[in-house]
């Protein structure tokens, strides 16, 4: 008997050990594995933001993939579990400026290039750590082929799809509303906003002859336009164009009447003035009607000049006494003091969304949609659950285009290029100036043939979604690498269920558009982890889980099955840290049940590697049938909590204790438990792995067959 199983099971001993075998073995890199492996199977990691430490979800993730991987490899394909780190842009940028705000700094006003090494720098550091995390959580990636999001080929690969994009006619440069956080000085996409209901007054103001209503009647000011439904037979006296002079906040107007089918007859009074500048649906008259547009709020949320006496006044300060005036004026009709309603927000700071119209690049997401919806529709792509499909088909058959422009440093810089306005002709071009290109997308930096006037980049980045919505294809080295043509399409995405749109439907538009191919065959979603209250985890409410807190106590083979045994896909697991202390008894379990078969089989070497087949082995054979047919479907909750079980239960309690009196029992123990270390590898890879050693000194667990079941 080997002296390791003689003590106690040390998971800090042999978890280290362990994963330096596996690493020295090279069997992580698919190239390397033995055999004639010619079926491939894939998996891109989602990559984890470069930002901070990982976190319990983080945690599930590897868990839920490595077992995939482990599963597969044992089955004799051909694995790639390519890794990868996210610059996550705005988010990384946010972390960093809380670190700014600490050392009494903020981003603004210092130099951009400054910024971004600095940014740059912590985000190394941070993946060295992370990397570190992922290797302790027993991940059997290919570290060989790890990438980064901000990686040379990775960039030049995002800027080869924007510019076909562009060329395309997708990608285009707007002078539209987006939604703009005036904290963070940043627009968004529509993904981006948080929906928040709020309790606030509601006000009721008299507009000449009209009543209209608003909760927010400081943004009034420019409002010199009254619109209502064509066929609300209320304001029918009232004709589309006709001016009328009324009193308003700061003083006489002259109004226009709009007549448009976008207002809503029921709500209110049927009639509204509408603010173009600062909210999305009066934009959308506006245009329709070819009406002016004037900003009224500036991006630091404060009002501009058209608010007279209140210029310079933030809004938030600026409401309560814009409402008094209103009431001296006599403006104000009535006001409902409890009006519920929803308030679009930044889902980072929580600063009300502060619509704005700016120039910025958009993609238009239908005819990418429509091709991602009809590979959908024919079954290209599973689901599991399978009611994200209906999720993910609404979404698309209801897409708006993408605003992709950000307005940080962090990130990869947009590779458009502007004219300046005034040309300076080159000798003997001079009536060819018209030829100037007023925008050009370029990964160089371009020169004009017909004049000497400098072009200059565009100063924001790219949407970070908008770069690993690419990832498949772009850390495969998409287009003519081996790497590619052997490994796209991936086989699995596996994520959580809350990033469907922002990253998953996205992945499968840019893929498709890029490659023809679609990115994945299968779609694996997991839920929250929460705490073990079943409360959303949040660093504001103190109760974030460190996975590797509990690994170290207990293990990460406990850490593992713990977050898998009744985890069934899509849906939310809170994690007590019980229950992670219930498996590490488990671990113990396995451990002494290896000792004891190992001692009490010494002198049956002859029969190592084939049992006499009886009843106690057909019924193991079915037990794997059983779970392998879990593992096939995904349904690694259930193969989990059969392998547990039966170790503990049918093999632990009721085998062995049977062959302490019945000799001719011992014979099959050896087959159970070596098969039993092959079942449960990919839920707990340390302990078996450890366990393999000693049985087979030299051998390696990871690279061994999947019990082959008739």
């Amino acid at each position: 008997m080997n002296p390791k199983l003689l003590k106690p099971y040390d998971p800090k001993e042999t978890e280290e050990r362990i994963y330096k075998l596996w690493e020295e073995s090279g069997f992580f890199n698919p190239d390397n594995l033995p055999g004639d492996r010619k079926n491939p199977f894939t998996i891109i990691m989602p990559p984890t933001n470069a930002n901070g430490s990982l976190h319990a979800g983080h945690g599930l993730v590897m868990t839920i993939e490595d077992i995939m991987v482990r599963y597969k490899r044992m089955q004799g394909f051909k694995t790639l579990w390519l890794p990868g780190l996210d610059h996550a842009g705005f988010e990384t940028q946010v972390v960093y400026e809380k670190q700014l705000e600490k050392e009494g700094r903020t981003r603004f006003g210092m130099e951009k290039n400054q910024l971004y090494k600095e940014i740059l720098d912590f985000t190394l550091i941070n993946s060295k750590n992370i990397i570190s995390q992922i290797k302790k959580m027993g991940a059997s990636c290919d570290w060989s082929r790890n990438k980064f999001t901000l990686d040379d080929d990775i960039i030049k690969t995002v800027y080869q799809t924007f510019e076909k994009l562009y060329r395309d006619g997708l990608a285009y440069r707007g002078n539209r509303i987006v939604s703009w956080c005036s904290k963070h000085q940043t627009s968004f996409s529509d993904l981006e906003i948080k929906d928040e209901e709020r309790v606030e007054p509601y006000y009721y103001l008299q507009y000449g002859p009209f009543t209209i209503s608003t909760s927010r009647p400081e943004t009034k000011f420019g409002d010199k336009y009254i619109t209502m439904h064509p066929d609300d037979k209320r304001y029918s006296q009232y004709k589309d164009g006709q001016k009328i002079e009324l009193e308003w906040i700061n003083g006489p107007i002259t109004a226009t009447v709009i007549k448009d089918s976008a207002v809503d007859m029921e709500f209110g009074t049927g009639v509204m003035t509408i603010t173009p500048w600062h909210d999305p649906i009066d934009f959308g008259i506006a245009e329709r009607h070819n009406l002016d547009k004037e900003q009224v709020i500036d991006e630091k949320g404060k009002l501009l000049k058209i608010a007279g006496e209140f210029v310079g006044l933030h809004i938030n300060k600026a409401r309560p006494l814009v409402v008094e005036k209103l009431k001296s004026k006599g403006l104000i009709v009535r006001v409902d003091e409890k009006y519920k309603h929803i308030v679009h927000t930044c889902y980072k700071c929580g600063t009300i969304i502060e619509p704005q119209i700016k120039d910025q690049w958009f993609i238009k997401m239908k005819p990418l949609a429509e091709k991602a919806l009809e590979k959908i529709e024919k079954g290209e792509i599973i689901y599991i659950p399978e009611h994200y499909k209906k999720i993910t088909v609404h979404w698309l058959e209801n897409i708006m285009d993408w605003n992709i422009s950000r307005q940080i440093v962090w990130g990869i810089p947009i590779p458009a290029w502007y004219h300046e306005p005034k040309c300076i002709p080159k000798p003997g071009r001079e009536n060819e100036i018209s030829k100037c290109k007023e925008i050009i997308v370029s990964i160089e930096k371009p020169i004009c043939e017909f004049c000497d006037t400098d072009y200059m980049q565009d100063t924001d980045t790219f949407d970070t979604w908008f770069s690993s919505g690419q990832w498949p294809f772009a850390t495969l080295g998409f287009s003519n690498s081996k790497d590619f043509k052997e490994f796209y399409p991936t086989d699995i995405m596996e994520t959580a269920g809350e990033i469907i749109f922002f990253w998953v439907a996205r992945m499968i538009m840019l893929g498709l558009y890029v490659t023809g191919k679609v990115p994945f065959k299968t779609v694996y979603l997991h839920g929250l982890v929460l705490d073990a209250k079943g409360q959303k985890m949040s660093k504001s409410k103190g109760n974030v889980i460190d996975p590797l807190l509990y690994t170290s106590k207990y293990g990460t083979d406990a850490f593992r099955i713990g977050m898998i045994v009744g985890n069934t896909p899509g849906t939310s697991l809170a994690l007590a840290e019980d229950r992670i202390r219930g498996y590490k008894n488990f671990a113990n379990k396995i451990w002494n049940i290896a000792r004891f078969v190992l001692e009490n089989s010494s002198h049956m070497s002859d029969m190592w590697e084939n049992a006499i087949k009886n009843d106690l082995t057909a019924e193991f054979d079915e037990l794997a049938k059983d779970v392998t047919f879990d593992m096939d479907n995904y349904r690694f909750h259930l193969a989990a909590e059969k392998i547990y079980h039966y170790i503990w239960h049918r093999f632990a309690d009721e085998i062995i204790e049977e062959s302490k009196k019945n000799e001719k029992i011992k014979p099959s123990l050896l087959y159970i438990l070596k098969n039993s270390l092959k079942l449960l590898h990919p839920f707990m890879p340390f302990i078996t792995e450890a366990i393999y050693q000693e049985m087979y000194p030299g051998g390696l667990l990871m690279i061994e067959e999947w019990p082959k079941i008739k």
